[in-house]
């Protein structure tokens, strides 16, 4: 088995990738770093480092700074210029091995991206200190992004519907606003109400209210098909779905959807007035976004319209007709 797929298979120890077109100081590298119980996969050169990289994300890169092909300067700068662009802000830390020790040398390579320097020849003891203390720094700073990104989660995820809360429903409505503002392109907004809730939670219990809560909700995302569009909880027994990019009879269709889902759901409501099963009254809105105007515009259109609903009986849809 190759060390690539070695390295590919169990990654419960570090990888370590080391890339110097020295064989000799390979062989050096790769036994100092197996004694500490890292995996290592080697390459002769900058570019083949590279696709090394990209295809295996190692723990962290020992980097030879004068190489053929493509030298330790050049790979941290394309390095910089990969983990630019990636989301999760990659912090893979490159610890350059070489034996230029000129001042400008130094500053070149931090420049060019490299976390920590050595100098050949290598104090071996030094190496392995400074490579131990890289790679826990770099666990330790993608734990804490981990964290975040799962604290950012919460804060933006209804509890109990497991849709996207009123603040996310306020960010996501503004910025598709504020891009189809700049793009003159449709945006439409359904506000969903359950028929006669109230009575449904006295006759059922709050817990029997929440189980349907939770199965609304799941019915309603399961109609958002793309990924800019949103399902919401608004607020109580209200959802709203953000549906960038569609036109009037692109809502229609799905507040239909919606109806045809929750009518088979079959949740029996006796209390209801409407029928004998859980159902929705909606308010469809759909404008052209201007810069003159914000976003409550709309909110206000789709409220409307499901008033409109509402009055007419419930269990039903209305688009918003602006006067």
């Amino acid at each position: 088995m190759s060390a690539i797929s070695t390295a590919l298979d169990q990654r419960a120890a570090p990888l370590v990738l080391v890339v110097d077109d020295d064989v000799f100081m390979r062989l050096q590298l790769r036994r100092a770093m197996e004694q500490e119980g890292y995996q290592v996969v080697e390459a002769t050169n900058g570019e083949q480092g590279l696709e090394d990289y990209k295809r295996l994300q190692p723990d962290i890169v020992l980097l030879d700074a004068v190489m053929p092909v493509m030298d330790g300067f050049t790979f941290c700068a394309k390095l910089q210029s990969l983990s630019s662009g990636d989301p999760s802000g990659d912090r893979t830390p490159v610890l350059m091995i070489t034996g230029l020790e000129d001042e400008e040398s130094v500053a070149q390579a931090f420049a060019a991206g490299a976390t920590d320097y050595v100098t050949k020849p290598i104090h071996w003891a030094v190496l392995r200190q400074r490579v131990k203390r890289l790679i826990q720094q770099s666990q330790l700073y993608r734990q804490l992004e981990s964290a975040n990104q799962v604290l950012q989660r919460l804060a933006s995820i209804d509890g109990l519907t497991q849709l996207a809360n009123r603040r996310c429903f306020d960010e996501h409505l503004y910025q598709e606003w504020q891009r189809l503002t700049r793009e003159q392109a449709p945006l439409s907004l359904i506000l969903c109400d359950i028929d006669c809730f109230k009575h449904y939670n006295d006759t059922y219990g709050h817990q029997v209210g929440d189980d349907c809560l939770h199965q609304i909700a799941k019915t309603i995302s399961s109609c958002v098909k793309r990924p800019a569009d949103l399902a919401a909880r608004y607020g109580g027994e209200e959802f709203a779905l953000v549906l960038p990019n569609t036109e009037s009879r692109g809502g229609v269709k799905v507040a239909q959807n919606i109806q045809f889902k929750v009518k088979a759901l079959q949740l029996p409501h006796k209390s209801s007035q409407v029928g004998d099963y859980v159902t929705l009254s909606l308010g469809i809105a759909t404008m052209i976004p201007q810069v003159d105007s914000n976003p409550s515009t709309l909110v206000t259109a789709a409220d409307k319209a499901l008033y409109q609903a509402k009055a007419a009986g419930r269990n039903q849809y209305c688009i918003y007709q602006p006067h």
